[in-house]
């Protein structure tokens, strides 16, 4: 029998509670004591069997191999101890690797999307599916598929950025890897997430329907379509006054009837109880509990509160059908037979193993981490430094600071959420950690409350400040080393500490300002969950430095740590450089060094666009023609009075230390039936003398009747790496059901008309045109959309005056 027809058979075995107990989870550390699982609580809160595990690897303050014992014990219990022996799936947050102690820690997804590269993105999730793998872990809440185009919005760095073409790239690859290893992904958040009213989290979606399904929607159809994605995590925001986890218009009629999903609906952490408590549209649990599930959302996180026993006796009350239960039941079983669950719930416990797994990917996560660092400005050359320099001043909060490259969904980020209590209860869903008696968790707890955060980061993950990671790459330099400031507000040393620098300064060849932000759950950080802000600006006591800086007439290049953008505008022409660094994890600032020094190029381009300020938000390349700063000279407004409208730096963009030559664009045809595809092909040349990366960039502009399009599209990139003098040839081949949009009527439809063809290093660096004619009638696109194009590069490399040729598919 296949998954669901054993599944099926199962599910006529249940009795009603334990069908509802299915549809819940538990807090995995609230099942253990100072001596590990403890009967007494097993047996209370899993007597009647359970859905999912939550939190017991990223919570439990265990080492991998221990989490690999405790999964074991749980699932001995649910198999031996219980009615049916139904296991559990246990499920972890794996976003930049698995967020638990003793993990290879990648760049956050921001930086993943900075360095354009699917294939790497697909190789970083199978090593975490193996990883989850390895200590029992058959779920990850991972990738976050929002498109993300509001900068106040203090979760842009867990996302793939703005455009919905690169963030379905990396999500269906994300996709891809970790399923392929038997762990079920789980695509977030459904649906509007990261376009909020005031780009505040939480707060209800702002898009029309038209916008929702064909930019927001995109990459989630794409991964379940194109990778088979098993999961889907609801938003907890609202969209049209009905709270999405509760709407059954989009989780139901948009998601699964619309779109295909088959898969299982899980919610974000209390999304139920918060139906009732924060959004107030239920009078309690039990009722959020019934609007919830029919409205098709299948499992509740992370305990139960309106599912679970409190829903069978809705059920028993007539409030909602046992036969809507048996829907999501059957589902939840399936995926569990579907995971060989029920064939070998069991991991093993070898220590040695499981270590050697848990450790793996550090060459992929510090290359990843060089591809993701983007050089914005390079005035007169400044970077590469000169291998001759010998005094160089890094100033600045992220001087000698290590946990910047650590943000939310880091294991070291909730390691220190977690020590203050106040700050544990205000995440959601930590209660039950807050108020467990776990040893581990304990011990972990106050060790970390007494423990300095850099020297901890240094010994567990080999992790070096900025300045320590500059001595490294310039041996024979005096690296003098000033914090300067503090992040937000002027250090403990006040005004000292900026006198300092200046001196420091003066005194030096070149000057590194260690610039930038911190994400995670805390209060002293820039952004993070629930961590947004009405201003994006660059915290004013950085802004002071840098002037201050400036003032010496030394040259001085600024390093921005951060994921979501700030606005540099008071300050980029103060800078002969400027770099942006994303989140790198423990090798992140290494990258950034290698960089400085030109032991690597710099390989990144932006995710997003960079406003001017914060008046510009939301500001992306995608605006419509005729619209944003997408404006033409027959527009009677066409910007700002006090600033031009465009960005200050646009999407795709990203300087390298070589110099590429773009030659004209051809195409196979300039008459293109609807139901065909056009190949574009573009040639690049590198006329410099380093070898280096270049992200090829392809754009598609097209018009509807009675609709307004993008004024620009991404269709597809490729990233070339390229010798001096060598060429490639990039092959783009694009369907056109890829060009599809809703319709007036609201159908997916696409319509003959002209298309003009865009080709270049970023959004507002187009090196090379074209056009064709998408010919035929009008043709309704539902069920036969196209997301991705294919790309095949073709690498001529000079060699003693001949040449050899390459190809790359």
């Amino acid at each position: 029998m296949d998954p669901t027809q054993r599944a099926d058979a199962l599910l006529a075995r249940m009795t009603l509670e334990e069908k509802t107990l299915q549809l819940t989870s538990v807090m995995g550390p609230s099942l253990f004591g100072p001596g590990g699982a403890d009967a007494d609580r097993l047996a209370a809160r899993l007597g009647g069997g359970i859905g999912q595990v939550s939190g017991l690897a990223s919570f439990g303050a265990r080492p991998p191999a221990a989490v690999a014992r405790a999964v074991n014990q749980v699932q001995r219990f649910l198999v031996a101890e219980t009615r049916l022996g139904i296991p559990a799936i246990f499920h972890n947050e794996a976003l930049n690797g698995v967020m638990a102690p003793g993990f290879t820690v990648f760049p956050t997804a921001i930086g993943l999307a900075a360095a354009w590269d699917p294939d790497a993105v697909e190789r970083m999730a199978a090593l975490t599916g193996r990883q989850l793998r390895a200590i029992g872990m058959r779920q990850a809440l991972s990738p976050v598929l929002d498109v993300a185009r509001d900068a106040r919005w203090g979760r842009v760095h867990e996302t793939y950025g703005e455009d919905p073409y690169l963030v379905t790239a990396l999500g269906v690859a994300f996709v891809r890897g970790l399923q392929r290893e038997g762990v079920l992904a789980t695509g977030k958040h459904f649906l509007g997430y990261a376009v909020t009213e005031g780009g505040q989290n939480m707060a209800a979606t702002a898009v029309g329907a038209r916008e929702l399904y064909e930019v927001h929607a995109r990459p989630f159809e794409a991964a379940i379509h194109l990778a088979g994605l098993g999961s889907v995590m609801n938003s907890y925001s609202e969209y049209d006054g009905v709270p999405i986890g509760a709407n059954r218009a989009i989780l139901t009629e948009l998601l699964r009837e619309r779109m295909g999903f088959t898969g299982t609906v899980v919610a974000d952490y209390m999304t139920v109880e918060w139906l009732a408590s924060r959004q107030e549209i239920a009078a309690g649990n039990a009722e959020a509990g019934v609007l919830a599930l029919a409205a098709g959302l299948d499992v509740e996180l992370p305990d139960p509160a309106g599912y679970g026993l409190t829903l069978a006796e809705a059920v028993r009350a007539g409030r909602i059908g046992e036969d809507v239960v048996d829907r999501s039941v059957r589902r939840v079983l399936r995926d569990k037979f579907a995971l060989g669950l029920f064939d070998d719930p069991y991991v093993a416990e070898d220590p040695i193993v499981i270590e050697r797994i848990a450790t793996e990917g550090t060459e992929l996560a510090r290359d990843l981490a060089g591809r993701s660092v983007t050089l914005l400005k390079n005035e007169n050359g400044i970077l590469p430094l000169r291998p001759e320099i010998r005094r160089v001043a890094v100033v600045g909060p992220h001087a000698d600071d290590v946990t910047a490259a650590f943000p939310t969904y880091t294991y070291p980020a909730m390691r220190w959420m977690l020590t203050r209590s106040a700050a544990a209860h205000a995440m959601p869903g930590t209660d039950a950690v807050a108020e467990g008696s776990a040893e581990s968790l304990a011990a972990e707890m106050a060790t970390a409350a007494t423990q300095d955060r850099n020297t901890w980061l240094r010994g567990e993950y080999g992790a070096r400040s900025l300045a320590e990671a500059v001595r490294e790459a310039l041996p024979d330099a005096e690296v003098t080393v000033v914090a300067a400031t503090g992040l937000l507000a002027p250090g403990p040393d006040g005004a000292a500490g900026p006198a300092a620098a200046v001196e420091a300064a003066r005194a030096a060849e070149v000057v590194i300002l260690a610039l930038g932000g911190r994400g995670g759950w805390l209060p002293d950080g820039t952004e993070g969950e629930g961590h947004d802000t009405a201003d994006i600006e660059l915290p004013a006591v950085q802004v002071e430095l840098v002037k201050a800086i400036a003032a010496t007439g030394t040259p001085a290049v600024g390093v921005v740590q951060t994921g979501r953008p700030f606005t540099v505008t008071s300050i980029v022409d103060d800078l002969a450089a400027v770099v942006w660094a994303f989140y790198g994890g423990q090798f992140g600032t290494r990258a950034v060094a290698d960089v400085l020094t030109g032991a690597a190029e710099p390989a990144g381009r932006l995710p997003y666009s960079i406003p001017r300020h914060v008046g510009q938000v939301p500001i992306h390349h995608g605006q419509k023609t005729g619209s944003g700063y997408r404006r033409t000279d027959r527009d009677m407004h066409r910007g700002y009075l006090d600033r031009p409208a465009t960005p200050l730096f646009a999407f795709g963009h990203g300087l390298s230390y070589t110099t590429f030559r773009y030659g004209e664009l051809s195409l196979d045809r300039t008459d293109v039936p609807a139901d065909a595809a056009v190949t574009v092909t573009v040639p690049v040349t590198n006329t410099g003398d380093r070898a280096g990366d270049e992200v090829v960039q392809l754009y598609f502009h097209d018009t509807a009747t009675g609709l307004t399009r993008p004024a620009q599209e991404l269709v597809g990139f490729r990233r070339v790496r390229l010798d001096p003098g060598a060429t490639a040839t990039v092959e783009f081949t694009i369907r056109m059901s890829q060009l599809g949009y809703v319709g007036p009527d609201g159908a997916f439809i696409l319509e003959p008309g002209p298309v003009g063809v865009m080709a270049g290093a970023a959004s507002d660096d187009i090196r090379s045109r074209g056009s064709f004619e998408i010919t035929g009638d009008t043709i309704v696109l539902d069920g036969r959309r196209s997301y991705l194009s294919e790309a095949v590069t073709r690498v001529t490399r000079s060699i003693t005056g001949c040449s050899a040729a390459e190809s790359n598919p």
